[in-house]
Formats: structure tokens, C-alpha cells, sequence
């Protein structure tokens, strides 16, 4: 019976897999928090509450952007390198 060694493809996946998760997660919480945003407000001076929660919440998901951007990019990266990596091996031992 033969061991199998991890090899690098699979801390790939694993890596892949984690970054990916978070990534989902946190489009998720998002989108939920799009949800609760208001495209209109009319304003009286009673008003005042509900325009500071309505910025609070903007900047909130205008804070998720940057890391939102970043987790893509590495996912889909590390998606290439597993490819790379899965085609070196496949073409090595051929």
C-alpha cells in the first residue's frame, strides 16, 4: 500500500479553499448590509437619528470594499497557481 505524501497542490486547496470561504462570508454580510440601506431619505429635524445610522452603515460597506477587492484577487490567484501547479506535475510525469 503506498503513502501519500501531501504535496504542495493540496496546501493550494487548502489555502484556496480558506480564502474563498472568508471571501463568500464577507460578501454575504455585504450584501445583507446593502439590504438595509436606503436609496432615499426625506428628512425632517426628527430625522437626524436615522441619517447618522444611514451613514454609519455606508461606511461600513464602503470599509468591506478594499478587503472584498483583495480576497478576490487572491482567490482567483491562487486558482491560477493550482492550475499551473496541477499542469507541471501532470506534464513532469509525462
Amino acid at each position: 500500500m503506498e503513502t501519500v505524501t501531501p504535496g504542495i497542490l493540496t496546501y493550494l486547496l487548502v489555502a484556496w479553499g480558506v480564502v474563498t470561504a472568508v471571501f463568500i462570508v464577507m460578501f454575504i454580510r455585504r450584501s445583507l448590509l446593502e439590504s438595509h440601506e436606503d436609496d432615499q431619505i426625506f428628512l425632517d429635524a426628527a430625522g437626524d437619528q436615522m441619517a447618522a445610522e444611514q451613514r454609519a452603515l455606508v461606511a461600513k460597506i464602503m470599509a468591506m470594499s478594499r478587503p472584498l477587492l483583495a480576497l478576490g484577487i487572491a482567490s482567483g490567484s491562487l486558482l491560477l497557481v493550482m492550475a499551473g501547479v496541477w499542469l507541471y506535475e501532470g506534464l513532469k510525469s509525462f
